[in-house]
């Protein structure tokens, strides 16, 4: 006899009012709140400006829900192109589905437009804000358990998931993955906090570091979970991603404490001081030209000058032979 379990929701819909809203796409859009929130606190930590974060992510959020959509598309194909499936489902995002490789992967292409745009370095944004980024993905985790997807094992501990029958699941008591991958994400934001304060950590590896760990903790968690997958020699798909990648975010961050240790003095230099200097360099660059052109003048009058000084020379030498 089961004496504790966590219940699923009996429906994915939250209704506010007449208002009806998904709890997927409530628990996104609470994690993007949060993640714009802490982002901006530690930005201007770091020296930043105040509303520079939301300002970016105005980039980086559009891409990065594309790319987490296109992400899992591609990799779970099979769930919206094979035989007796409709295609139009892989728009429908509120029924779930955001892989995080491709949300990160476009994310950081959005965050890059929005930095170019503002003369920001990315990698010290990217530092800035990877505590709110692994935030966002704990809050936005338990948007698994109002659609009841991507449980783990069947299992009789405590903390038991209960999933009711539906579409391609089974009832049953399950291993709560979605939970564990949520506690994880917020040990990693910790971690990513205290080693940042520990040991001043720039140039991108603060977010290197948040990579690297959420992998190890995707690795393992990956592993438990039942739900239809790709497999490559025996190891889900996103084993084999989180493996790479984790192996990828180690050897940066080794190498980039070599190459430039420390962390970036300036990350948000101020816009009005550079218009100033802008605009000192325009005035500079102009005056320069026109003791160019002034020197240039004096050039083209010096033919003229020794030509006179030669009409004169015989002159005076017509003169003496008079005499």
């Amino acid at each position: 006899m089961d004496i504790a379990y966590i219940p699923s929701p009996s429906s994915g819909v939250i209704h506010l009012g007449p208002l009806p809203l998904r709890g997927y796409a409530f628990c996104i859009i609470l994690g993007v709140f949060v993640a714009v929130w802490y982002g901006n606190k530690r930005w201007i930590a770091r020296g930043g400006k105040a509303g520079t974060v939301a300002d970016i992510s105005v980039w980086a959020v559009p891409f990065g829900l594309v790319g987490g959509r296109l992400y899992h598309v591609i990799t779970d194909y099979q769930l919206y192109f094979s035989d007796g499936k409709n295609w139009v489902d892989a728009f429908k995002i509120w029924e779930g589905g955001l892989g995080i490789w491709g949300a990160i992967a476009f994310g950081a292409v959005g965050a890059w437009i929005g930095c170019r745009r503002r003369g920001i370095p990315l990698p010290a944004y990217a530092d800035a804000i990877a505590p709110a980024i692994v935030l966002a993905q704990a809050i936005g985790r338990w948007g698994n358990w109002f659609n009841q997807e991507l449980y783990g094992k069947a299992t009789d501990v405590p903390w038991a998931l209960e999933i009711s029958d539906g579409a391609n699941r089974d009832s049953g008591l399950y291993h709560p993955t979605f939970l564990y991958e949520s506690l994880w994400c917020v040990g990693v934001a910790l971690l990513v906090v205290w080693a940042d304060r520990r040991f001043k950590l720039g140039h991108g590896r603060a977010f290197a570091l948040y990579v690297a760990a959420y992998c190890v903790g995707r690795a393992w968690i990956e592993y438990m979970r039942v739900d239809e997958a790709h497999h490559v020699l025996g190891l889900r798909l996103n084993v084999w991603t989180a493996i790479v990648v984790f192996v990828l975010a180690v050897v940066y961050i080794v190498v980039s404490a070599r190459i430039r240790p420390g962390r970036e003095e300036i990350v948000e230099p101020d816009r009005e001081l550079l218009g100033k200097e802008a605009k000192d360099e325009a005035k500079d660059a102009k005056a320069e030209d026109g003791d160019a052109k002034g020197a240039g003048a004096k050039d083209d009058d010096a033919p003229d000058a020794a030509a006179d000084a030669d009409a004169e020379g015989s002159t005076d030498a017509a003169t003496a032979k008079n005499i």
